[in-house]
């Protein structure tokens, strides 16, 4: 979850949001990846979730985390986050450690930045007695097992969840995610990977599969944590058909945000609940909370981190579909939507598999990939030949890139091709890591999951 927004002055009126969404619009040649991760943290000794307070600790982990320049974002006398060179370290609601990272020119550069992080946190989390393992989902917490973070916003989330969906709390509690955010050129530019992003997101969440199991046995699914947001709050997640129709725009999008449910309003360092009212309501001065509450940009791009769509629009576009996951494998997430998205060729092809794929077929998908991972059919194929034609139309895009500008080439002259390896390695074997951590969990651990912990830890 994001920290406070920083946006700039007061809205003056519909027009001001639209302008806000298509001032994300740059060249090629601005075009930058972001990444972000989500991990859970865990007491070596007896594999709970730790608490903010205590050691091992959140506060003691944060505060390590500042010997290496970050530096602290606080929410009253707790620090909630830390920020350095464009990234952010964020905290999830139930202590799940977030690195956000700063926009960055190429794969090779994001993975070093990865790479960074984990060394960092290996460091301050070994001597404070942690853990940190990836996964989409807690495999054998009770939910209240799970402590509450002191930010604000997360005690207003914790009380309107359950009123919309039956699987909000397991979101914010227990479940972990990785994420790119990327670029678009202008509005026909950002539409099309919009298009192609939702298209294809089910495929990405088969491919990135790792949530098998619920307190401490298997739950059913392979992406427990996909299909968790089937029921969260369904008035700002899903696959937004509407972006495939006609008109569909900066303008299109603003309407339906509009629309969105609110959580809160930040004002002098504190959150005002609003939860349940439309952000329409508040430009239109209809909530008694905030009566005399001038909108903001600021308000806007905070409403914006609160609406959670398979592909979510900000001022770049957020691929949102992948469970947390190992360690070697964060950086093909990226590595997968850069050699679609930034190659004009890719991106193309992209389009042409998904262009005449009807509502129906891309809900029935992405209903099923939770459940049946690669097995899924599609149109007498399965999700496993779909992901290896999603890879392979990056992997020429990745190869173009490199070729044609140089942005996908390390120190040695190699492309960003190579991060798609492990999802190669994935395709080809015909099952996902959940499958993996499911045979394992029968046949090496004979029903036990604590070896989950001990050889699946980060550090």
């Amino acid at each position: 979850m994001s920290i406070p927004q920083s946006a700039g002055g007061p809205i003056e009126s519909r027009d001001d949001l639209v302008r806000y969404l298509e001032a994300g619009s740059k060249p090629k040649s601005e075009w930058r990846i972001g990444t972000e991760h989500e991990k859970f943290v865990y007491d070596l000794k007896d594999r709970r979730p730790v608490a903010y307070e205590g050691r091992p600790g959140i506060r003691a982990l944060l505060e390590g985390m500042q010997r290496f320049g970050w530096e602290p974002v606080l929410e009253g006398e707790n620090i909630i986050g830390l920020t350095q060179n464009g990234g952010a370290i964020s905290l999830e609601p139930g202590g799940q450690f977030e690195l956000s990272g700063a926009p960055l020119f190429n794969v090779h550069e994001t993975c070093a930045e990865v790479n960074t992080h984990q060394a960092q946190v290996r460091e301050v989390a070994g001597e404070i007695g942690a853990g940190v393992i990836g996964l989409g989902f807690a495999p054998d917490w009770n939910l209240d097992d799970v402590p509450v973070m002191p930010k604000g916003r997360y005690g207003i989330m914790r009380r309107y969840m359950p009123k919309v969906g039956g699987y909000g709390l397991e979101m914010m509690f227990r479940t972990c995610t990785v994420q790119v955010n990327l670029d678009f050129s202008d509005e026909a530019d950002m539409v099309k990977k919009f298009r192609v992003g939702l298209a294809l997101q089910p495929v990405a969440t088969a491919l990135f599969a790792n949530s098998p199991f619920r307190h401490g046995k298997p739950n059913g699914f392979l992406s427990y944590r996909s299909q968790i947001w089937t029921d969260v709050d369904n008035a700002r997640a899903g696959m937004l058909p509407f972006v495939f129709e006609d008109g569909m725009g900066f303008e299109r999008y603003v309407d339906y945000a509009l629309g969105v449910p609110m959580y809160f309003v930040y004002r002098d360092g504190k959150y005002i609940d609003v939860a349940g009212r439309c952000f329409r309501d508040f430009l239109e001065g209809r909530i008694p909370e905030l009566k005399g509450v001038t909108p903001m940009m600021s308000d806007w791009a905070d409403h914006l981190t609160t609406i959670f769509p398979e592909v979510r629009l900000k001022k770049f576009l957020e691929m949102r579909g992948a469970d947390g996951g190992s360690w070697q494998r964060i950086c093909g997430l990226p590595a997968l939507w850069t050699g679609i998205y930034y190659d004009q060729s890719a991106l193309d092809a992209a389009w042409d598999m998904v262009k005449d794929w009807s509502a129906e077929e891309r809900q029935a998908m992405r209903d099923s990939v939770p459940r049946q991972g690669f097995v899924t059919p599609f149109r007498g194929r399965s999700v496993r030949e779909l992901a290896r034609q999603m890879l392979e139309i990056s992997a020429e895009g990745l190869k173009r890139r490199a070729c044609g500008d140089g942005a996908g080439l390390d120190a040695a002259g190699m492309s960003e091709d190579g991060f798609l390896n492990p999802l190669r390695v994935l395709v080809e074997r015909g099952y996902t890591r959940a499958d993996e951590l499911l045979r394992r969990y029968r046949e090496d651990w004979k029903g036990d999951i604590a070896p989950l912990f001990r050889e699946y830890n980060f550090l």
